[in-house]
């Protein structure tokens, strides 16, 4: 199947100006309620319309992951999003999932590679029976390794920081009452005034910007809630942001990286700590900061609900969230 195009950033000033002008509309508060949404189903269909998608949803799968039900425990890389894939959009685990998920975790490798923050991201490495293993956080940036011996059960392996001031200070230019964060090493997050999150996983530390300027990031968030996805993408695009990573979300946010890291390159990083073959790692995920991920694997899955852009760049699409999809990947090669 073809792979998408990435995506990488320097605003140039007309893009900037319609930025800003939309960045001084309204709050900024990130909400699952989000008219832009993608909702679970957006056609209706029939019972029998939907048992026949789902069984060709199995088939494919089973056909292409067969390969991998031969070989020795632990010889598969699982390396799974948790937003829109392991969780909804409302941060809700599905029971079927979490069961897919211990049984995956107990006879293969198991990362959880997320834009959150570390903070945010061992509850979902527990909650998923991961004890022993590994997890990448901030998109890349940040690379733990989860070992009950260690202090608080994990251990920072890989950080890779970079600083934002240039991005952030070209983003001033034009949107001065924007909200921004700054993640650091330590896993602290410095936002702008009234701006926190629960992907922080920690309790944001006020700080103007001019502060957040001059900080060492892992990660810089951006929030624009009265923009579309598809508007804030747009814009993004057509500016050209120079010397940073970037993905944007479900929602008009945007997660800025030092240039190079993704979740594909600290997967890899696991991949070769774990001596796994490539052919023999898969990955799943449903947003833009996925698409790498999606390329580098083995077998790179999209899920069900993600936009066309996050589809073109894997090779299979399981079902969506609501129905599911991730465990229909984990069981078909764990059961």
């Amino acid at each position: 199947m073809g792979r998408g195009r990435s995506r990488t950033s320097g605003l140039l000033p007309s893009a900037l100006q319609r930025l800003g002008r939309g960045l001084r509309r309204l709050p900024f508060t990130r909400s699952s309620d989000a008219p832009d949404r993608l909702e679970a189903m957006t056609v209706t269909e029939t019972e029998n319309d939907r048992i026949a998608r789902v069984e060709h949803v199995r088939t494919r799968l089973r056909e292409a992951l067969a390969p991998l039900r031969d070989g020795e425990e632990g010889s598969v890389l699982f390396g799974l999003d948790v937003d829109g894939t392991l969780v909804d959009h409302d941060g809700e685990m599905s029971p079927g999932v979490h069961d897919a998920l211990v049984a995956a975790a107990s006879a293969q490798r198991v990362v959880i590679a997320t834009g959150r923050s570390l903070g945010a991201t061992l509850p979902i490495a527990r909650m998923a029976g991961v004890e022993r293993g590994y997890a990448v956080c901030s998109n890349g940036a940040v690379t733990i390794e989860l070992d009950p011996s260690a202090d608080e059960g994990w251990r920072v392996l890989e950080t890779r920081a970079f600083q934002p001031e240039e991005a952030l200070r070209t983003l001033r230019e034009v949107a001065p009452n924007a909200h921004y964060a700054v993640e650091t090493v330590d896993g602290a997050f410095y936002a702008t005034p009234g701006f926190q999150d629960a992907s922080f996983g920690v309790e944001a530390i006020p700080t103007d910007l001019d502060e957040l300027l001059v900080l060492e990031a892992v990660r810089v968030v951006v929030h624009v809630p009265d923009l579309t996805p598809q508007e804030f993408a747009q814009l993004i695009d057509e500016s050209g942001v120079h010397g940073v990573q970037y993905a944007i979300g479900w929602t008009a946010w945007l997660d800025m990286a030092a240039p190079g890291v993704s979740k594909a390159t600290a997967l890899e990083s696991v991949r070769a700590r774990l001596d796994i073959e490539t052919s023999r790692t898969v990955t799943i995920g449903d947003g833009f900061n996925d698409v790498e991920m999606l390329r580098w694997a083995g077998v790179g899955i999209a899920m069900g609900q993600a936009v066309d852009g996050v589809k073109d760049s894997a090779d299979l699409v399981t079902l969506d969230v609501w129905n599911d999809g991730a465990a229909e990947v984990l069981r078909t090669v764990v059961d």
